[in-house]
């Protein structure tokens, strides 16, 4: 990722997704109290991120932790969580492309402390509103697949929050050419109920 590509995601995207961020923290810290000690296998989660060929992208996800675990050696664990994503392209001078998704995700995190960071990795499939991204661009098909790794953390009362980082790689896996890809790099917020 270029400089300038992190200037622009400092400049232009964060101060758009910063209230809303902002909105869902004083959310959740308002409900929390109300809540169960335990958390909620049901979040949200809500991601902003750049893409290669002039590209930004707003990402919602409803995510389920079905709480399965293994390879626990008393200080780091497996874990397995599933994802649907709604997320809007926005690509430059040319029309957005709205995407929807499901992958899997598997995760490495720390058993303890306060804040408990993570590694993940998932593979999942997406539909896209159109493949053409631009004139003499396009994905070929709708039809896509969406592998990612990312890092982060989980904090909070109950371990309810979390942030991280994630790289992306969309393509159709050469079901039809040509089979460019797209590239992002996202920041996400996610909240479990």
């Amino acid at each position: 990722m270029s400089l300038r590509k992190i200037r622009h995601l400092l400049q232009h995207v964060w101060p758009r997704a910063l209230p809303l961020l902002l909105f869902i923290a004083v959310a959740c810290k308002s409900t929390n109290s109300l809540a169960a000690e335990t958390p909620s296998s049901l979040g949200v989660q809500l991601g902003i991120g750049i893409g290669s060929h002039q590209t930004q992208i707003a990402d919602l996800a409803v995510v389920w932790d079905p709480k399965l675990q293994w390879c626990d050696n008393g200080t780091w664990h497996c874990s397995l969580i599933g994802e649907v994503h709604l997320a809007q392209w926005r690509v430059l001078h040319h029309k957005n492309v709205t995407e929807l998704g499901i992958t899997p995700v598997f995760l490495y995190s720390q058993n303890a402390g306060s804040i408990r960071p993570y590694i993940e990795a998932g593979i999942g499939v997406r539909l896209l509103s159109r493949a053409g991204m631009a004139d003499n661009y396009t994905l070929s098909s709708g039809f896509q697949f969406a592998d990612m790794i990312g890092a982060g953390a989980t904090f909070g009362p109950s371990m309810r929050y979390k942030v991280g980082l994630r790289l992306q790689h969309i393509s159709n896996a050469g079901i039809k050419r040509p089979n460019p890809g797209i590239n992002f790099a996202q920041a996400f917020f996610q909240y479990h109920f």
